[in-house]
């Protein structure tokens, strides 16, 4: 594993921490708190980025980039259902 591997990867860790909370409190509040453009394009450029982390051989950072996509994906599904509301 290359020390780029660790490094992108705790980064990511991190980040999917904060989203955690923004993930449960658009639950427990039926609410979707983030726009539109925001966790659309977010959720696919952290796509593109596990793809590239993947083609580079960094699968520890392809794991957990997905993981913070889908967790932006969530926030955007929210988001969908709960402006509705």
């Amino acid at each position: 594993m290359v020390w780029q591997d660790i490094l992108i990867s705790v980064a990511n860790v991190l980040f999917s921490y904060s989203l955690i909370h923004q993930v449960y409190h658009g639950f427990k509040k039926k609410e979707g708190a983030m726009t539109l453009t925001s966790s659309s394009l977010t959720t696919i450029g952290l796509y593109a980025f596990s793809f590239a982390f993947y083609t580079l051989g960094l699968y520890v950072s392809t794991i957990i980039s997905t993981f913070n996509a889908t967790l932006w994906l969530t926030l955007f599904i929210q988001r969908v259902i709960y402006h509705k509301k």
